[in-house]
């Protein structure tokens, strides 16, 4: 009996060690783990970077946005105005911003023939006509309204261009060097001799030289 309970009490010191050494074992490796899930770095690179990315873009989107704004371009603006001539203004600026600094309308001029809402660009002819012309809308040109041909010259589309037989005198003076003057002569020659033939013809009209033709070829017609 005495032999059976040593041989019991041996075995439970086995257990009682092969235990300690189990529950060291199983310690140290949870510990280990632990580690190098805290130590990982690739959860919070992947959540930062998105933000990182996203603020420069945000940046530069925002100063675009203002540099589009403040860039500055051309504006002719002639007829019923007090100050007519050429401006500078912000590309976002309207017809109504335009006239503001021309002084404003004159007593003659005819309100209902402008968009004060429409936005300008670079280049452009506002007319603005006085009450008793026959014009109905804002005369206006501007690069835009040209073609690119192959060679990349700006070059004028036959619908862009004035037709010199059918136009009013507010028409006419949207023509770069043509005022109000030079417009009625091209009006009481048409009144006189009929519909011009040729561009050429214009020669025949009081002030209009081969000079003046030539830089006007461009941008009118007689079909």
């Amino acid at each position: 009996m005495k032999m059976i309970i040593a041989q019991l009490k041996e075995h439970l010191k086995l257990v009682i060690g092969i235990s300690i050494v189990l529950i060291l074992v199983v310690f140290f490796w949870l510990k280990s783990t632990t580690n190098r899930i805290e130590d990982s770095p690739i959860l919070s690179d992947k959540i930062s970077v998105p933000e990182q990315n996203a603020q420069p873009n945000s940046k530069k989107l925002i100063e675009s946005q203002k540099s589009e704004i403040n860039k500055q371009i051309m504006v002719d603006i002639k007829g019923a105005v007090k100050k007519p001539a050429v401006y500078k203004v912000n590309s976002n600026a309207r017809v109504n911003d335009v006239i503001t600094l021309a002084g404003g309308l004159t007593s003659q001029a005819d309100g209902k023939s402008i968009n004060l809402a429409q936005k300008v660009t670079d280049e452009m002819i506002i007319y603005v006509a006085s009450v008793g012309e026959n014009v109905t809308a804002v005369p206006s040109s501007s690069p835009t309204d040209k073609a690119i041909n192959e060679q990349g010259k700006a070059v004028t589309t036959t619908s862009d261009k004035v037709n010199i037989n059918t136009a009013d005198i507010a028409q006419l003076q949207t023509l770069k060097g043509i005022g109000a003057k030079k417009a009625q002569d091209i009006l009481d020659y048409r009144e006189q001799n009929g519909p011009f033939k040729t561009p050429e013809e214009l020669g025949k009209v009081s002030g209009f030289g081969e000079k003046t033709i030539e830089k006007l070829r461009e941008s009118i017609t007689v079909d």
